[in-house]
């Protein structure tokens, strides 16, 4: 029987190297995608992690000798790696990456045509065949061709697709790059939009890639690293501060004070600038948090449709409905002119956009939207028997609901506040999001109420 790879998780592959994830583990999950898929021609990246080199390598060893041809774009954001393998027309696109995860750890994202989320089928059979271990032996090996540039600069070309720069406001913005993937691409971008506008002045930090990540793992939604980002942009004197994880696919807004933006509020601001360019369109959320973002896409003659969590609910909803624009809270975007994929560039440059349009400060634009439509964020509680939780916090607030579901996770709506709890798949974990109308008294109130009813059984 053969030994199981612990290294699949739900949608990717991670794993701590040398314990569930090596060389050669990424050369049998190589040559199993390229006999899965009946890959002819496959993107690979990677991020700047010691390992990734490594890593890397051996995925393309497997890839060519199933006969792969194998287009490497080198260093990069995972969102390069989705673009490629649509421009290219690639038959799938592999990203060798741990995001955020500690440094001891990596991983591996993987996409087919189109830059398409595997299907979860097609995911358990490279998990299978790659466990099986056994291939057949082929005369015609795959090469590797080198398109580092050729991607980068198609990449950059498509971003400017997505921003008038004549709309763009004079500001100056703190960027900080985490020491991961960004700095090589984000150069060659600043570059391109010196051509076309002088308007950004950019103060880059921890802006070239170090293994090291002497300063930690790039992290911004790590509250312990928000007080950093403040102080940088106001040090600075700036208009906003973005900040990036590793692979650079989600982006973190810091206000002209330095306090952070909340993923919510962002995705009603794109939401709103997209209708503004295009009205009519839909746009597709997640269930956790949606009262103002509906009302975002109401006031703006758009439709708005709620997905499941997860960015293979959201990529699917996109497609079936032609949405323009896809948002979760915890800073994933996604964009229908973007093959339907993620990226963490677009977001910053959309918003900075908007800001121009509406000659307003982020906190500005932010501000009334808190003041509407206020709301706790995520908040993680360690339960010992998450489902009957789920349901003791059902029952206590039976009589005074207006409506609940079981869409994603459970929603409970009132007449002037709603609250999600999502249980974790992978850990003892439930996730509050809460949400009222006008009204911070009564958040905070609930956020009480809702944490002592979780916490309760717990000691």
């Amino acid at each position: 029987m053969s030994k199981e790879l612990t290294c699949f998780k739900a949608y990717d592959v991670r794993g701590e190297l040398g314990l569930n994830l090596n060389g050669d583990i990424c050369y049998r999950i190589g040559r199993a995608y390229a006999e899965v898929m009946e890959s002819k021609t496959v993107i690979i990246g990677r991020d700047v992690r010691k390992s990734s080199p490594e890593l890397s390598k051996c995925f393309s060893e497997g890839l060519m000798d199933n006969g792969v041809k194998v287009l490497d774009i080198g260093i990069a954001g995972t969102e390069e790696v989705y673009w490629a393998t649509t421009h290219f027309n690639a038959c799938g696109g592999i990203m060798i990456t741990a995001s955020h995860n500690p440094i001891s750890f990596n991983g591996i994202k993987m996409v087919k045509s189109e830059s398409r989320p595997l299907e979860t089928n097609e995911f358990l059979m490279i998990k299978k065949t790659a466990e099986n271990n056994t291939f057949p032996i082929l005369k015609n090996r795959g090469k590797v061709v080198d398109i580092f540039y050729e991607s980068k600069d198609t990449y950059v070309d498509k971003l400017f697709e997505f921003i008038d720069t004549n709309l763009l406001p004079k500001l100056n913005v703190v960027i900080n790059g985490g020491n991961g993937a960004l700095g090589p691409t984000f150069d060659l971008f600043e570059e391109k939009l010196q051509k076309k506008s002088k308007n950004l002045k950019f103060f880059k930090y921890q802006h070239n890639p170090d293994s090291n990540f002497p300063n930690g793992i790039p992290n911004p939604l790590i509250k312990e690293n928000h007080q950093f980002n403040k102080n940088l942009v106001i040090s600075k004197n700036a208009d906003l501060g973005i900040a990036f994880d590793g692979d650079f696919d989600r982006c973190f807004f810091f206000d002209e004070n330095g306090n952070f933006v909340p993923g919510e509020y962002i995705v009603g601001l794109l939401a709103e600038i997209f209708l503004l360019k295009e009205p009519g369109s839909k746009i597709i959320h997640d269930s956790r948090v949606i009262w103002n973002i509906k009302d975002v896409v109401e006031n703006h003659s758009g439709y708005s449709l709620v997905s499941k969590t997860g960015h293979a609910f959201i990529k699917k909803s996109m497609r079936d409905n032609n949405a323009i624009y896809g948002g979760e809270m915890s800073a994933h975007h996604y964009f229908r002119e973007f093959a339907y994929c993620d990226s963490g560039m677009i977001p910053w440059l959309l918003i900075i956009e908007l800001m121009g349009r509406k000659e307003k400060k982020l906190s500005e634009l932010v501000k009334d939207r808190q003041q509407k439509f206020p709301s706790s964020g995520e908040i993680n509680f360690t339960i010992k028997n998450p489902v009957k939780m789920t349901e003791k916090v059902l029952k206590y607030f039976q009589d005074q609901y207006l409506y609940y579901d079981y869409f994603d996770g459970l929603s409970v709506v009132f007449e002037d506040w709603r609250f999600n709890l999502r249980i974790s798949n992978t850990e003892p974990l439930v996730r509050l999001n809460l949400e009222t109308k006008k009204n911070l008294d009564l958040l905070n109130h609930r956020i009480k109420k809702l944490t002592k009813i979780l916490m309760s059984e717990q000691s």
